[in-house]
């Protein structure tokens, strides 16, 4: 930097980011010219004037307007993921400490804050614990908020990306047994009724069941068509048993719109969701909390179950395009898998018994040996003849 007179006002020249800067000081005095040229150069290096002087951030009210806003056209296709953008956006909005802030003025020690007093809140309707996945969706609704924001300015940066998101817990193992499902059937209304029915019959997804097009069912072939999704696999055909079939048929003759169950106030637009309908039903049949989302776990974990379905169909018919998401939803029960290794003894047991028929037509054995090699539980041999014998009969 270099300070020089023109007449009797100093000047300073500088070089900043390889282009020169020259400007008047206004000031006869060289020690307070000096002072104003210094703190020029501070201001370049934080970007706030001259060439590349910053217009102000946006406040955090109107930077997630902008987003949404953003969010509902970019994600028309998939209405959930906009719907979960704004259903966060409430929680963040509403929270004290980011009132009437701008969005540059926030720091990770807030967004921690947030995360610990969201962490502490219960439901309003649930009056249950916010769990970590919803604080999670939250803190990813903020976080995509900043990415919007900041794609045409890069005067600060995304303060969520320096936030560890919580652990959860994503094992869901409620699977319902016959008789839950019948008592909850009972009690449901007629629309839970059926969207809960073809989520059991087909293991579709809630909200593939909510916007079934009337377009998109092909009767006389047995199958419906999802053209929704994030991937390739789970825009598919999905095929109706006699039960499904049979709901389909009823929704179709019922349906005055486009959708098979249609929103109650426009019956052009599909249904949000069937929550409330489904907390009642399970107030009214006292059946144990599940999800709705659980009966999808249930047909699947009944297909795995049946071994009438193999796992790259089973994959195909949930909509997954890897295999190993499929062990999210089939769950062994704990009688299926005790009966497994029931099987497995009377098998292992069998082939005992097959091994040591095979040494004695080789070679003559002493009853020593033979005893020996029987199986000392009595029920396990006499269960494993028998099973030989069918077999050989069959």
């Amino acid at each position: 930097m270099r300070l020089y007179k023109r007449g009797k006002v100093w000047w300073f020249s500088l070089e900043f980011e390889g282009k020169r800067h020259q400007k008047t000081t206004k000031e006869k005095n060289r020690v307070k010219a000096e002072g104003i040229a210094s703190a020029y150069r501070t201001k370049l290096a934080e970007g706030r004037v001259g060439i590349i002087e910053r217009s102000p951030a946006p406040s955090l009210a109107d930077a997630m307007n902008a987003f949404l806003k953003w969010s509902e056209v970019e994600h028309k296709e998939h209405p959930a993921t906009y719907q979960r953008y704004r259903t966060s956006s409430k929680a963040i909005l509403a929270y004290l400490k980011f009132k009437g802030k701008a969005i540059d003025e926030i720091t990770p020690a807030m967004i921690e804050d947030y995360k610990a007093h969201r962490g502490r809140q219960s439901g309003r309707r649930t009056k249950r614990p916010i769990k970590p996945a919803t604080v999670n969706r939250e803190l990813a609704c903020l976080k995509a908020m900043y990415f919007h924001a900041l794609k045409d300015r890069h005067d600060f940066g995304n303060p969520v990306s320096e936030i560890a998101f919580l652990p959860e817990n994503n094992e869901q193992n409620r699977v319902l047994t016959f008789e839950e499902q019948q008592k909850y059937l009972s009690a449901a209304n007629d629309n839970l009724k059926d969207v809960a029915g073809l989520i059991l019959e087909t293991g579709m997804r809630p909200e593939e069941v909510y916007r079934i097009r009337s377009e998109n069912v092909f009767l006389d072939q047995g199958y419906l068509f999802n053209p929704f999704g994030k991937t390739k696999a789970a825009k598919r055909k999905i095929p109706l048993n006699g039960t499904a079939l049979n709901i389909v048929k009823k929704r179709m003759r019922a349906a005055s719109g486009v959708y098979l169950f249609p929103h109650r106030k426009d019956a052009d637009k599909p249904t949000l969701k069937a929550n409330n309908a489904h907390d009642r039903a399970l107030k009214k049949s006292k059946v144990r909390y599940f999800r709705l989302y659980d009966l999808r776990h249930t047909w699947a974990t009944r297909a795995a179950e049946s071994r009438q379905v193999d796992m790259a169909t089973l994959a195909a018919l949930l909509g997954h395009s890897k295999l190993n998401m499929v062990m999210r939803y089939a769950h062994p029960q704990e009688e299926h898998q005790i009966e497994a290794v029931k099987k497995l003894e009377k098998a292992n047991a069998a082939r005992q018994i097959a091994e040591f028929e095979k040494k004695k037509n080789g070679s003559e054995k002493s009853p020593a040996t033979i005893s020996a090699t029987v199986p000392e539980n009595p029920s396990v041999l006499e269960d494993s003849k028998t099973e030989g014998k069918s077999q050989r009969v069959n």
